[in-house]
């Protein structure tokens, strides 16, 4: 298969991903286009940025008003209106995520036209009942109730309030069941009202498309939005002061996740691609990275044991987690606290630094083999503001970057060390 990928790509019949931009209203909204002429698809999203969980002060409203807007419209209501999409295999879905919500098609190209009129009607015309409502605020919570007895939920969700206390990423992107059952069909309204406008409006196109065809998707469903600002979101700052929150429950493991600020953005290309290679020699890269090695195979504490560095529009802060017997706990903690100084008081060795420059050069193209890889990966790289194809410019600066510079770098993050733990335990 990949031989076969390989073979279009040398001829020319899968294209780099381009911007390109339309007007409507006088709203200049950009459209990210790739062509690819092997089969007769269609892949399209329509992003709206500053519109997921973190525009909202209450916990599960946008969330909520993703799974309303996947209840189909209330002429048709939920089952015709989704019969209608698999009678003609067609995917047609909201998600939400901390930043945005997307509206993405899935579809043959000759069942495009269909699911683009779709998702016109579905824009126009959202189910707003109570019927709808209380149905789907059923659903989750249902969903939350299990989630009680996820250990690695409720220690994940403790941490983020730690490390964002007093911020919207402190909240649930679920909500809790306080939350979810006092939102009101007019909160959801109000909120797909405020956040779905040509103004924050990303476009995304691939597959059997040329480009004109591809400006004319867009401009159909950019003519029905209305037109309007959408607040930026903030850049939300990590706590500095270690804390630790232990939960206390009937378990034999504990679940211990544990973060801390990283003062990384997207305004220093070079330093981004050198952070890349330090989280994965530290904890990204599984057996070999120091966390693995130190916790699992020399003193056998945890099945596994991770971290990586998270670099969002609106946040930065190193993350990780693992888990082992109640009994081990302080030891396992202690040996992640003295791997991560020793990483920023050392640093890497060469032959860390040249593993980790082969994985990731010798994985490249694996993280193009799909169409919805390569146009997900370019609207990452517009959306974040490393331009088209950074990709290419990437791997060039991994093969540049030297041992100095790279230990340079970790010297100068001794932020990572102030780490906060949240743990699921026994009493």
């Amino acid at each position: 298969m990949r031989k076969v990928f390989l073979f279009f790509l040398l001829q020319g019949y899968i294209m780099a991903a381009v911007l390109m931009h339309i007007e409507s209203d006088g709203v200049k909204i950009p459209v990210i286009f790739e062509q690819d002429n092997n089969l007769p698809i269609a892949s399209v999203e329509f992003v709206f940025t500053n519109a997921g969980a973190l525009a909202s002060k209450k916990g599960g409203l946008a969330s909520l008003a993703a799974d309303l807007l996947n209840e189909g419209t209330k002429s048709k209501g939920a089952l015709e209106f989704s019969k209608e999409l698999e009678d003609r295999a067609i995917e047609l879905s909201v998600n939400v995520g901390n930043e945005t919500l997307v509206f993405s098609i899935d579809a043959l190209k000759e069942q495009f036209a269909f699911a683009l009129q779709k998702l016109i009607e579905l824009l126009q015309d959202p189910n707003y009942t109570q019927e709808t409502l209380s149905k789907i605020k059923t659903k989750r919570l249902g969903v939350l109730a299990r989630k009680a007895d996820d250990n690695d939920y409720i220690a994940n969700i403790h941490l983020k309030e730690l490390l964002f206390a007093n911020t919207p990423l402190a909240l649930p992107r679920l909500g809790t069941i306080e939350s979810i059952k006092t939102i009101s069909l007019e909160e959801i309204k109000k909120f797909i009202k405020e956040h779905l406008k040509k103004n924050n409006l990303i476009i995304v196109v691939g597959g059997d498309f040329g480009s004109e065809e591809a400006k004319e998707i867009a401009k159909k469903v950019a003519a029905i939005l209305p037109k309007g600002k959408v607040p930026e979101l903030p850049k939300f700052q990590t706590n500095a002061t270690p804390k630790t929150k232990e939960i206390f429950k009937e378990t034999k493991q504990a679940y211990i996740y544990f973060g801390a600020p990283y003062n990384m953005d997207f305004s220093n290309k070079r330093a981004l691609v050198i952070g890349k290679l330090a989280s994965f020699i530290l904890g990204g890269g599984g057996f070999g990275s120091r966390l693995m090695e130190e916790v699992r195979v020399k003193r056998g504490l945890a099945y596994s044991a991770y971290s990586r560095f998270i670099v969002n529009k609106t946040n930065s802060y190193f993350f990780g987690y693992l888990q082992t017997k109640v009994e081990s706990q302080k030891e396992a903690i202690k040996v992640v606290k003295e791997v991560i100084n020793d990483f920023l008081a050392k640093g890497v060795s060469k032959e860390e630094l040249e593993s980790a420059k082969r994985f990731f050069i010798g994985s490249e193209p694996l993280r193009n083999e799909t169409l919805s890889q390569r146009v997900g990966r370019a609207f990452r790289e517009y959306y974040d503001g490393l331009g088209l194809n950074f990709n290419k410019e990437q791997l060039e600066i991994i093969k540049s970057v030297t041992l100095d510079e790279i230990n340079n770098f970790i010297k100068k993050h001794q932020e990572i060390k102030n780490l906060s733990f949240s743990i699921v335990t026994k009493k």
